[in-house]
């Protein structure tokens, strides 16, 4: 019997949309300041985690910046505004979820395929190795006992994320951050036609780890190889059509 899981939109989706919304609405603008994120939990219904987690995310688009501590500059405020192909990549974001799985994961394959390449590439000796911290970090919070489906697959989305963000390309990222919604609501939707989800997400975290082993070793080809087969991997076990790239 296959793992359950809830038909509630992802806490963080509400966030990041709700804010979205109003930037391209024009309703926030650079110089506005958010609310703080206990004000934007209890207005919006969610957790403070998805509260940081969808502030993350408009971070990594460059749509604001973050300050820690108390007083008049801490929290976040807008520094610009989504217009041009920003504003394209944030309506990606708020539309991802309606996108045909299958195309989803063929661009995923293409993408990070190249990305991870691209990191094994660039940990050569005579390369700058990328900062694969933050993707580690993921990876052991991964580990931790009791997670649900939910949970295992949103840090699933983060750490797949964080390899964008360690290539430094910004649009690869951006574009990533983009799709995040649609890759975690497929991923999710997939949950149910698993039959042991302790197995798979045990195998899921072996293959993050071997794409990591392989960009450290600056082995590129196994690097594309591995992250090809991971992601195609899961859509395989659980939908009918596996897509190629």
């Amino acid at each position: 019997m296959g793992a359950e899981t809830s038909d509630a939109p992802r806490a963080w989706r509400i966030v990041l949309e709700h804010v979205e919304t109003q930037l391209l609405e024009g309703a926030l603008r650079p110089g506005d300041r958010l609310p703080g994120e206990r004000a934007l939990s209890a207005e919006l219904g969610v957790g403070r985690s998805s509260v940081r987690e969808a502030l993350r995310v408009l971070e990594v688009l460059g749509l604001i910046r973050t300050s820690a501590g108390s007083g008049p500059t801490s929290g976040a405020i807008i520094i610009a505004t989504p217009g041009g192909g920003m504003s394209a990549l944030m309506r990606l974001q708020v539309a991802a979820s309606g996108f045909p799985v299958a195309d989803i994961v063929r661009t995923r394959l293409i993408l990070e395929s190249s990305v991870a390449g691209d990191l094994a590439e660039a940990t050569a000796p005579a390369g700058a190795a990328p900062d694969l911290a933050p993707a580690e970090l993921l990876l052991d919070a991964m580990d931790s006992p009791g997670l649900t489906p939910t949970e295992f697959l949103a840090l699933d989305a983060a750490f797949h994320l964080a390899l964008a963000e360690a290539s430094g390309n910004q649009v690869i990222t951006a574009t990533m951050a983009g799709l995040r919604s649609g890759i975690e609501g497929y991923a999710l939707e997939g949950v149910a036609a698993i039959a042991d989800w302790h197995a798979t997400s045990a195998r899921l975290r072996g293959e993050h780890r071997g794409i990591v082993e392989a960009i450290q070793r600056a082995d590129a080809a196994t690097a594309r190889t591995r992250t090809h087969d991971h992601i195609s991997g899961y859509y395989a076990e659980t939908f009918v059509d596996t897509p190629t790239a």
